[in-house]
């Protein structure tokens, strides 16, 4: 049986691939259930320093899995009790990518639609195909994206967000990058590079220095400002009293490259 998340290990970046490309690696519970998994092992992995997020086949992700859905409506209650349970499971993988200790980056490529578009908006970083198309677009057939609208209204203007949940309309990588649902486009053969140059790059920072203030990067940001720069004078500290700080700070002003181990 075909894996249907895929995992590869390389220098300190765990690449995770959605692998249904025949449902357009949509959301289904049994891709939901392989990307909890995920998360809750690299929670506790304190090797892996940066993950991608990509899909395999012709899209990234096409939301969740409407066969699927639909079937669950077959219980007695019409199927509120597993929609309650489905957007729920949902909600704690699009949560626990924000609160992995490691940076995670999207690599979307032809589609994002729907919570694959909440997906990710719900990433740190995301790096796309050119010509990529991300939408909102439930509302297209009647089912008002309410679950997605969480993660795009904290990434991008709400006017904007609100224009396309309720218009079901696709906008591809040029408005996606202005409008700051993705960081930045490039050709389609060139995507795993990029995505692997960012994480490169993140994953030559001090690891410990990032866990913080990735925390703190979310937590801030639903404080008001007294409370924020409290949060994030602690945080300072924190991050001033670990070794491997004071070994950053005196290479810099020795002019040398530090000698990190962590």
């Amino acid at each position: 049986m075909t894996e249907i998340l895929l995992r590869d290990d390389t220098r300190g970046v765990a690449i995770l691939t959605m692998n249904a490309p025949e449902r357009l690696n949509a959301l289904s519970d049994a891709m939901l259930a392989a990307l909890q998994d995920q998360i809750d092992a690299l929670a506790e992995d304190r090797d892996t320093r940066v993950v991608i997020l990509k899909g395999a086949g012709k899209a990234f992700c096409a939301g969740h899995d409407l066969k699927e859905m639909q079937a669950g409506r077959q219980a007695l209650d019409g199927g509120k009790a597993y929609f309650a349970d489905l957007f729920a499971r949902c909600a704690r993988v699009m949560t626990g990518l924000m609160r992995l200790p490691q940076p995670v980056i999207a690599a979307p490529h032809g589609i994002a639609t729907a919570a694959g578009c909440q997906l990710v908006a719900s990433c740190d970083l995301a790096v796309a195909a050119e010509g990529t198309r991300f939408g909102v677009n439930g509302v297209n057939i009647g089912l008002f994206c309410s679950t997605p609208m969480v993660a795009l209204t904290r990434t991008i203007p709400r006017k904007h967000a609100f224009e396309m949940l309720t218009t079901g309309q696709f906008i591809e990588t040029g408005r996606a990058e202005a409008l700051g649902l993705i960081n930045r486009a490039v050709p389609a053969d060139m995507l795993d590079d990029a995505a692997w140059r960012l994480a490169e790059t993140l994953a030559g920072k001090l690891s410990p220095a990032l866990r913080v203030g990735k925390g703190l990067f979310y937590d801030q940001l639903e404080q008001g400002i007294d409370a924020a720069y409290a949060m994030a004078g602690a945080a300072m500290v924190e991050n001033m009293m670990l070794s491997e700080t004071e070994e950053g700070i005196g290479a810099f002003l020795e002019k040398r490259p530090p000698a990190w181990q962590a």
